[in-house]
């Protein structure tokens, strides 16, 4: 059975030691997205939102949320992300919006937790900025799609 690393031998929390870690290429990419009603998908389609563009506003705080991760997620180490991206995309099936985000750096620890913050955060400004609209969206599926680099592989979900 693995080991949780974030727990010391007596079950207390701490953050993980990389210092003898070896620097390398690491990538995340998450992924989810907010489901809502069409007339709602209409009015962020059309730009008709009342507290501006949401989905420009939403991508910009997404890649603030992934730089912003170590300050609220306790035990993850502050990083110096060398990209980060945010991709919204507009889904008239869902209707909602699919939210992609990746992140990279070299460094001794991995960036799926960057990339993951991105997505929530985005999906998070999203729901701030439509709930006039509809109080009834639902943030779904947020998921890791891809991680690349480090000692435990590469890992892909679909």
């Amino acid at each position: 059975m693995k080991k949780l690393t974030h727990l010391d031998d007596s079950g207390k929390a701490h953050m993980v030691d990389v210092g003898e870690k070896a620097d390398t290429e690491r990538v995340a990419i998450a992924r989810g997205e907010v489901k809502m009603q069409k007339v709602t998908f209409d009015l962020i389609a059309a730009g008709n939102m009342k507290k501006g563009d949401v989905l420009t506003v939403a991508q910009i705080a997404g890649i603030n949320g992934a730089k912003r991760t170590s300050d609220l997620i306790p035990l993850c180490h502050p990083l110096a992300l060398t990209h980060i991206s945010v991709k919204l995309d507009l889904d008239e099936s869902l209707p909602g919006v699919q939210i992609t985000a990746s992140a990279r750096l070299r460094g001794k620890t991995g960036v799926e937790m960057e990339a993951l913050t991105a997505v929530s955060v985005a999906a998070l400004t999203i729901y701030d900025m439509a709930k006039a609209a509809e109080k009834t969206m639902i943030i779904q599926n947020i998921r890791l799609i891809e991680k690349r680099g480090g000692k435990s592989g590469d890992v892909v979900n679909q």
